[in-house]
């Protein structure tokens, strides 16, 4: 059989017709564009627990562009919480992101993308055209924004929509919102006991709260009812505690509903009656509506407990 013979400048012209294999993205690259474009489709979807992720503890801000405030450091939470405060009241919002350009270092990058905004209130729109320059910074294997800046280019449609979805957004808060309230409330509680501030204190408990203790020791009430009852209960604190300390070690664990939450934390307080230091690891669950603890669930270890109010020698909660 004959073989079929193919000239060699065709084969030649086949090569070259090929197109070139394009060139892998860098991998930097690749993770802080998605960087960008996640902090676009976080926004519209309203996940403000996902857009934290993105961001470090503490980003400088500017939109002074468009808003006329100074720049700004703030903390992520704080921005994110002022975005999610807005964002939900609208009906939709589209951020399209284009153009997006990346300069890497070692430990740092730049980033800079085209941005249209669109905010919709039923048949009202308020539309941002503009660019946004991030920077970056290396988080172990991962990128985190610790700048950005906006530089309004124009606008179309009327900004008082803002108004009318920040009030749509407060009737209706968004689960990070919540959720934020929800820790501020817990947090609250426990630094006013560090600081022996008892107003702090009284102020946050819900009319109808409750205080469940499932492991006390023997005579010790285990549920205490009633926001009348709770001040009682904590009224002496500040003379049977002196140095006190609950939030060094406090881990929150978030759980579906943002009005609960799990804490843990460590509470250290020296014991006045007693001389004693009370050491505790405590596990708390906390229902907190409207800023206000309507349960404290609290978890901890009865012998400790005892020892440290002197129990154990017939005293009684404060070891008189």
């Amino acid at each position: 059989m004959k073989r079929l013979a193919v000239p060699l400048f065709a084969g030649l012209a086949l090569t070259a017709a090929s197109p070139a294999p394009a060139q892998p993205m860098d991998a930097d690259e690749a993770a802080i564009r998605t960087i960008v474009e996640g902090v676009a489709l976080y926004a519209d979807r309203g996940e403000f627990d996902r857009l934290e992720t993105l961001f470090a503890p503490e980003v400088r801000v500017d939109y002074s562009s468009l808003s006329g405030e100074p720049v700004s450091r703030r903390a992520a939470s704080a921005l994110l919480t002022d975005w999610a405060e807005l964002l939900p009241g609208f009906d939709r919002t589209h951020h399209a992101i284009s153009n997006i350009a990346v300069t890497l270092s070692a430990a740092e990058a730049e980033a800079t993308a085209d941005i249209s905004a669109t905010h919709w209130i039923g048949t009202d729109v308020w539309q941002v055209d503009g660019r946004y320059d991030y920077r970056l910074t290396r988080d172990g294997d991962d990128w985190r924004i610790v700048a950005m800046t906006f530089t309004l280019i124009g606008e179309a449609g009327s900004r008082a929509v803002t108004a009318r979805a920040a009030e749509a957004a407060r009737a209706d808060p968004a689960n990070y919102v919540v959720r934020r309230q929800t820790r501020q409330a817990v947090l609250d509680f426990l630094t006013g006991l560090e600081d022996k501030d008892m107003d702090r204190v009284n102020a946050l408990w819900a009319d109808d709260a409750v205080q469940d203790m499932p492991y006390v020791p023997e005579g010790f009430p285990s549920r205490i009812e009633g926001r009348e009852a709770l001040i009682r209960q904590y009224a002496a604190w500040p003379d049977t505690a002196g140095d006190a300390n609950f939030t060094d070690e406090l881990v929150f664990h978030p759980l579906q509903d943002p009005e609960w939450v799990f804490a843990e934390y460590r509470g250290v307080s020296e014991i006045v009656p007693t001389g004693r230091i009370y050491d505790q690891r405590y596990g708390g669950l906390f229902h907190v509506e409207n800023g206000r603890i309507k349960l404290f669930r609290e978890y901890f270890d009865p012998r400790v407990f005892a020892h440290a109010f002197g129990l154990e020698e017939g005293g009684d909660f404060y070891g008189e």
